[in-house]
């Protein structure tokens, strides 16, 4: 493999062009394995930016491919349709909280977003109310890297400050103060609340990640939190978008990171895993109220409409994956996960340049007390034959569901023993 080519040619994300860091090919990859081009073989604990649920060239995926391109790898949706999409909508609808009536199919998670943020402004904008037009999101937040995902993302730690001038001025609460399982306390909504009451004149929707802030910083906080948005949009007459694009089929024990809560928002997104990790696809879910209501303003639709939604080789793989979920005991196994990585983790509650240690589901997280390096703790990580890639002070995993408790002692190993170096 040419690597000269890959460093003179391809931008690989958040990196530099002239200082690229360490970069390793892959030749291959089956189950939680990766196998890189010199032999060396790595257990993935990231399910590639958290999207390979059923690990690396799952059969039945690869057949649902190989079924679909015999009759139509892709055809435009405008005006329209086929089985693969009619089949996913109906899944979709059938498994996310009631009331989500309505499915948009796009691209990948910050278009998702960038969708449900059109379909807020529109839903307000045919109700003659065009100065409801700004959204409420948490600090800490992630939401993508499209330009108004990027505008409801941290402002200050959420990558994108360089852009801050150009990006819609949205509103910002501190975020969620109470951990998953805490005792609740009003006093951790109270900033919400005091945003949320003398704004919601100009608020269009609020925008949150369910239960877990994930690339914001891992923070896991507790349901009672989230029940409390939603009674606050409800009281102050805001929609409630939840971006489930990293909490969705069954990351964080639930299905989805809603469920923790029992509430069900006006819009939701979904992406990453859809596919079970094999093509990129996402979707915005909204109720019939939302829809009627958008189509009932001066466009008469949502004004959206990407070449490739709802390509039928990504609908045919995601109707495949979900069955290959929801018949599988994903919740036992989940279970099991959370269990082992809060034993085999626990230990570095104690090192004292460890902050915390936190798991929830098939997440492990060890936060730091200082930035790693990520071009020398890369390296190292791979040295141990597993993939992980952190981010500032965090080391973080979630591996595939399919793991197997020696693989996933691999993953807490490696992770202890390259942080223990660096202390």
């Amino acid at each position: 493999m040419n690597l000269d080519i890959d460093r003179q040619h391809i931008w690989h994300p958040y990196t530099s062009i002239t200082e690229p860091g360490p970069i390793f090919p892959v030749a291959s990859a089956e189950g939680v394995m990766l196998t890189l081009d010199d032999g060396r073989q790595l257990i993935d604990g990231m399910s590639s930016w958290w999207c390979m649920l059923h690990g690396y060239n799952d059969s039945t995926l690869n057949q649902a491919i190989i079924d679909q391109t015999q009759k139509m790898s892709h055809v435009m949706f405008g005006g329209l349709t086929h089985e693969p999409a009619i089949k996913l909508a109906e899944k979709l609808v059938n498994i996310t909280p009631a009331p989500l009536q309505h499915v948009f199919f796009s691209d990948s998670g910050s278009v998702s977003v960038e969708v449900s943020i059109k379909m807020a402004l529109q839903y307000w904008h045919a109700q003659n109310k065009p100065e409801k037009k700004r959204l409420l999101s948490h600090s800490c937040g992630y939401h993508g890297d499209t330009f108004a995902a990027m505008s409801v993302c941290d402002p200050i730690t959420g990558m994108h400050h360089l852009f801050s001038d150009l990006l819609m001025p949205q509103l910002f609460a501190e975020p969620p103060q109470c951990r998953f399982d805490e005792e609740w306390d009003e006093k951790y909504i109270a900033d919400f609340k005091e945003k949320i009451s003398a704004h919601h004149h100009e608020l269009a929707a609020v925008i949150i990640e369910p239960i877990v802030q994930a690339a914001g910083g891992m923070r896991f906080y507790s349901p009672k939190y989230l029940q409390r948005v939603r009674e606050l949009c409800d009281e102050f007459n805001v929609l409630l978008i939840i971006d489930e694009i990293a909490t969705n089929f069954g990351r964080t024990g639930e299905l989805f990171g809603c469920h923790h809560a029992d509430i069900s928002p006006d819009i939701m997104c979904l992406g990453k895993a859809l596919t079970g990790g094999y093509m990129t696809l996402a979707a915005t879910l909204c109720t019939d109220k939302v829809g009627q209501i958008i189509c009932s303003g001066e466009a008469g639709v949502l004004m959206h409409g990407p070449t490739f939604m709802a390509n039928p080789l990504a609908c045919a793989v995601a109707n495949a994956s979900i069955d290959l979920l929801l018949n599988s005991p994903w919740q036992k196994r989940i279970t099991s996960i959370q269990s082992q990585l809060t034993e085999e983790l626990s230990e570095c509650k104690n090192w004292p340049h460890i902050a915390d240690v936190r798991v929830l589901g098939a997440i492990g997280v060890i936060e730091l007390k200082q930035a790693v390096d990520m071009n020398v703790i890369q390296p190292q990580f791979v040295d141990q034959g597993v993939w992980i890639r952190p981010f500032g002070k965090l080391v973080y995993i979630m591996p595939p569901f399919i793991i197997k408790p020696e693989e996933l002692s691999r993953l807490t190993q490696g992770m202890k023993t390259v942080i223990n170096s660096i202390k």
